[in-house]
């Protein structure tokens, strides 16, 4: 096939098609129609426990603890692997890898039952290291692809193309649900993870057959191996140096936490919690209420953007999580279908925003003179993670010894309060 030259129109959105095929795994396999089936699988069981490495755990902090799991792996071994990629020129070999290993792993979803529990689980964190690790590959692949100037509006493309593909895979799903005689809607769930793993694959193909394979045509050795962490520790040394940042990242790192497992957590929560009434319900009640959190989220980014053009960035970040804390201590008396919907609301909000703002944040307080910023990104990204694994280790462990979700929504408080504090250190006019 021949090459296309790096800013055509159809290199940009073959690129961005990506989101298109991949995005589905985030809305259906981890927002919405796995916490409900996983939630289904405990109560046709009739038990709210199941052995787990020889001790009883509930559904939701096995979830908790495998997901952090799942995101520590990540953490760990994408600033390898993004090292030896850009060493050997071979980012599309990983990306297809992952991809690949992903979405076939949400297809053997299907087989996911709780008498072979240690099974489906291994096929939730490869899907789950498969959708993270191809993005480390995909986001990398922006400045190979596009000009300076094209970057913006053909990564907004993307998040489009992606929103849309995954609610149109949804609905389907939903319907699919819906329409089946009660006997039949376990199943129909479990034809979704199957629909997932083919549309994730079949889509790809379509960017994989435009995307550039540059190999540099170097030779494999050991010190490639860990050159993303030097490269993360040279970023550290820097940032260190830089009381703003440093300031700025130390927030970051502490509310991102509470963000990402609210945002991972709230269907299993909502699924579990809610007094919705039969089984039907729940599942038309979670399913509307996840497509209310990403329309709510595209308004409540915009008036993020707005409130930030307007005040400043640190300041509206600031009042972000001072209305986590608000969301997190209605989350805790949440009961009827209506507070979850409430409440669903309120996360659309604060989620639409504070992650673009959180970003484009950092990139502000990188100082112009830094040429390398691609290794302040991994080093943004990383933190990220293991933030997601600390917060959703935290939640889990906090919902076991406690015995009840709420007391671990309640203790995300903690952290949104540490980060509004650590943000209202930095000087905001510097």
């Amino acid at each position: 096939m021949q090459k296309l030259k790096k800013g055509s129109r159809k290199l940009l959105n073959a690129w961005a098609f990506y989101d298109w095929a991949n995005s589905v795994y985030a809305l259906v396999i981890s927002s919405s129609i796995f916490p409900l089936f996983f939630g289904q699988l405990f109560r046709q069981s009739g038990s709210e426990t199941i052995s787990f490495f020889g001790m009883d755990k509930t559904g939701e902090t096995i979830i908790s603890y495998i997901t952090s799991f799942g995101f520590l792996i990540i953490a760990f071994t994408s600033p390898i692997l993004s090292g030896i990629a850009d060493y050997l020129g071979n980012k599309k070999f990983f990306m297809k890898f992952f991809c690949y290993m992903g979405s076939i792993s949400c297809m053997l979803l299907y087989f996911f039952n709780l008498e072979y529990l240690y099974f489906g689980l291994t096929c939730y964190v490869l899907a789950l290291i498969g959708f993270w690790g191809s993005l480390v590959f995909y986001n990398s692949y922006l400045p190979d692809i596009a000009f300076p100037e094209q970057q913006d509006a053909i990564s907004a493309k993307g998040f489009s193309m992606g929103y849309i593909g995954s609610v149109v895979l949804l609905v389907i799903n939903l319907a699919m649900v819906m329409l089946a005689p009660d006997t039949l809607k376990m199943q129909m769930m479990r034809y979704s993870f199957l629909m997932v793993g083919i549309w994730w694959l079949g889509f790809s193909q379509y960017t994989y057959n435009y995307l550039p394979n540059v190999l540099t045509g170097k030779k494999m050795h050991k010190d490639v191996v860990f050159k993303g962490f030097r490269e993360l520790k040279k970023v550290w040394s820097q940032i260190k140096t830089l009381t703003q940042l440093k300031r700025y990242l130390g927030a970051f790192f502490i509310y991102s936490m509470a963000v990402q497992t609210v945002m991972i957590i709230a269907a299993y929560f909502g699924e579990k919690e809610v007094q919705w009434g039969s089984d039907s319900e729940r599942t038309t009640g979670l399913i509307i209420s996840i497509l209310l959190i990403q329309l709510i989220a595209v308004v409540g980014a915009f008036l993020t953007s707005k409130a930030s053009a307007k005040f400043g960035n640190i300041k509206v970040l600031m009042v972000i999580n001072f209305l986590w804390i608000l969301i997190c201590i209605d989350a805790y008396f949440v009961v009827t279908p209506v507070d979850f919907y409430i409440a669903a609301s309120l996360v659309g909000i604060v989620m639409g925003g504070i992650q673009s703002l959180s970003r484009s944040t950092y990139s502000k307080l990188i100082p112009q003179d830094v040429v390398d910023t691609t290794s302040f990104f991994s080093f943004y990204d990383v933190a990220e993670k293991i933030g997601i694994v600390i917060g959703m280790f935290t939640y889990g462990f906090i919902a076991d010894i406690t015995g009840k979700m709420q007391n671990a929504i309640l203790f995300l408080i903690v952290f949104f309060a540490i980060g509004f504090l650590l943000l209202y250190r930095m000087d905001v006019k510097k």
